[in-house]
């Protein structure tokens, strides 16, 4: 039975005050929740306030993309070593924002997947299509090219030291929803591709969903047999809803 995980990716947002309000609210509300596991991701330059917030408890702390170098002249850059030492356990690696944005290739993405595992951090590997890519009915054959980046380079059980997260890049922010079964259905091909290299590997990784999860719509998508929970973004930043969304998931 895997566990179910509610992963929060605040993105370029928060202060100071708005952190210290939200994960006021976060810890209170999540007494009682033992069976879910829960993370935050902030942005850099908050992860040590919000390490000083969640220490001794069982909220995990992520950071929401990592260098794929551990030290040198890569300005701007933050290494795998600088983030354990600020308590991290996960990295979010190959968001589709960075892939879209900033040009991130699938190569890119295993690189800074492989710098996690050895830093002793968790990936959280993103991978989903855009809308056009959807429409062309290719979705699987994206998801399947973004998986192989990384099963290439570092072996399909590696993916044991992750977690996946598929995010349709059309639900991103935008208030659209794959339909549970819509998104159960990327989920079981992503969960059928791993068990045709290692049967081990695809009963044990945990497969979240992006794309808009909430409060209310949480529940119906965690009922589905193969989504292991969310990665959360504008609902990780409502105290409420991000508990609604961890309750689900309990």
């Amino acid at each position: 039975m895997r566990q179910k995980l509610v992963a929060g990716n605040w993105k370029l947002n928060g202060s100071k005050a708005s952190i210290e309000s939200l994960m006021g609210g976060i810890l209170a509300g999540l007494e009682g929740m033992d069976n879910v596991a829960v993370a935050v991701c902030p942005p850099y330059v908050y992860i040590p306030m919000t390490q000083s917030l969640v220490v001794g408890s069982r909220v995990g702390l992520g950071s929401q993309d990592i260098a794929d170098q551990d030290a040198g002249a890569f300005t701007g850059e933050v290494s795998g070593t600088m983030l354990k030492e600020f308590g991290c356990d996960y990295a979010i690696v190959g968001h589709s924002e960075r892939r879209a944005i900033y040009g991130e290739q699938d190569a890119d993405t295993a690189r800074k997947f492989a710098a996690a595992r050895k830093h002793g951090l968790k990936p959280i590997l993103c991978v989903g299509e855009t809308l056009e890519e959807r429409e062309a009915g290719i979705t699987e054959a994206v998801v399947a090219r973004q998986l192989d980046a990384v099963i290439a380079m570092e072996g399909v059980e590696a993916l044991t030291d992750g977690v996946i997260a598929y995010e349709p890049v059309w639900a991103i922010g935008t208030g659209k929803t794959a339909s549970p079964q819509q998104a159960q259905d990327v989920h079981a091909f992503i969960r059928g591709k791993l068990a045709a290299l290692n049967e081990s590997v695809a009963a044990k990784v945990q497969i979240l969903y992006g794309g808009s999860v909430k409060g209310a719509n949480a529940a119906e998508l965690f009922a589905m047999p193969d989504i292991d929970g969310g990665l959360i973004g504008g609902a990780s930043l409502d105290a409420n809803e991000f508990l609604a969304i961890c309750k689900a998931g309990n």
